[in-house]
This record gives C-alpha cells, sequence and structure tokens, in this order.
C-alpha cells in the first residue's frame, strides 16, 4: 500500500515538471502526508493541465456515506478492471498525484522501521490516481482520490508487499487524456517502477506521528 509520502520541492519546480500554473493556489512543502488529508492532484481537459486539491481516501459517487473513504486511500492495479466502480473511474476520471518520496515500514528485529523511498536523483515524480466527486446529503460537492499500487520492484520488495504506481515521465499525458479510453493499454502502464532508478533509506520513526510534518521527517538515521 501507500499510506505517507512527500512533496518538498519547490513551487517553481511544479510549474516547470508537471506545466501546471500555481499562481492561485497555496503551496507549502509537505514531508508527512496521510490519508484524509487534501493532497495536490493535476488532472487535464481539453489537453490544458489543472492542478488543485482533491482529499486522499476515495468516496465513490454512488457512496451513501463516508466510511469508505479510510478504507479506499489505495486501488489495487490488478483488479481495476474487475471492480465496475473502479472500471468507469479508469475510464474518464484518472489523475496524477505530485509527489518526490513515498514512505513504507519495514519489519526488522528491532521492530518496524520506516524507509524513505525515492528517486536516486531526488527529482519529483507522479503517483497514478483515480479521483471521484461525492454529494453529500446537504448537496455539498466532496472531491477525493485515490493512488493505484502494483506490486514492488527489487528495491521495494524486501521492504513491503506493494507500492505505488510511478508513473513514466513520457506516458503522464496519456495517462490526463481523458479521451483516450484503451484500458489494455492504460493498464500496461500500471507496473512497478524501474528498482535502479530509486534508492531508500531509514528515517526517523517520527514520520509515524502524523503531526509531525517538517524536515525531521526525512533525516536519515543509523540502524544498529
Amino acid at each position: 500500500m501507500c499510506g505517507r509520502f512527500t512533496l518538498v520541492i519547490a513551487p517553481e519546480t511544479m510549474v516547470r515538471r508537471f506545466q501546471v500554473d500555481m499562481q492561485n493556489l497555496e503551496y507549502r512543502m509537505r514531508y508527512n502526508i496521510a490519508p484524509g488529508q487534501q493532497v495536490l492532484a493535476i488532472i487535464a481537459e481539453k489537453g490544458k493541465r489543472r492542478i488543485g486539491e482533491l482529499r486522499w481516501g476515495l468516496i465513490p459517487s454512488w457512496a451513501k456515506d463516508e466510511k469508505s473513504a479510510f478504507q479506499l486511500i489505495n486501488a489495487r492495479a490488478e483488479s481495476l478492471q474487475e471492480k465496475p466502480s473502479f472500471q468507469k473511474l479508469l475510464v474518464r476520471k484518472r489523475c496524477m498525484i505530485p509527489a518526490d518520496s513515498f514512505f513504507e515500514w519495514k519489519m526488522t528485529e528491532q521492530g518496524k522501521q520506516p524507509m524513505r523511498i525515492m528517486r536516486r536523483d531526488e527529482q519529483p515524480f507522479a503517483f497514478a490516481g483515480l479521483f471521484d466527486t461525492w454529494l453529500q446529503p446537504d448537496g455539498q460537492k466532496v472531491h477525493t482520490c485515490t493512488i493505484i499500487t502494483t506490486s514492488p520492484n527489487e528495491l521495494v520488495a524486501p521492504i513491503h508487499q506493494r507500492m505505488p504506481v510511478i508513473l513514466r515521465e513520457e506516458d503522464e499525458s496519456l495517462w490526463l487524456d481523458r479521451e483516450f479510453q484503451d484500458l489494455e493499454r492504460l493498464q500496461s502502464l500500471l507496473v512497478p517502477y524501474e528498482a535502479e532508478w530509486m534508492r531508500a533509506y531509514p528515517v526517523t520513526k517520527a514520520v509515524g506521528n502524523v503531526k509531525n510534518d517538517d524536515s525531521e521527517c526525512i533525516r536519515e538515521v543509523m540502524l544498529g
């Protein structure tokens, strides 16, 4: 699964890397993003990218209440087409969630050790996501999203049995193109990111508390 991630890049890097306009967006660096919080997400309409906030924890449009939200922080790539609710979103409601690392907890003899997993070059990337809009009983719209996960690559496998889908940069525009609806081709994008392009290192256990959201969360620690 993917239950925590970071986005600590400069706003000008966001604009350049993801080709988005952030002038009307309040942006701050986030060191410990958790389910239930607002996250930045990118969609495209008629070829133009838009960035805004979605709540992490998908509430399907047909849901009767919000109880499903925390159960749908992730969606398994392998079963998207088997579930009608996800298949519909895969066709028309795809998004990208910018990040520059994610956390997973590795089981060790000393207990669970949080690990920060990122690109070797420390550049930002995008998770493949799905989004939906749910109407509250009072008519207010709630916009939510989920991060798609897949099997782990060779780097992540010793740490966790799942990893988020990180889109290759050359596939991002296709993923965002709402007119493109070839499910098999879209499914082919939902694969583990190349292990040789990534690195992982142990961080302080402070990241386990969602109240902690500062650079301490990404500080490398020595084990043993």
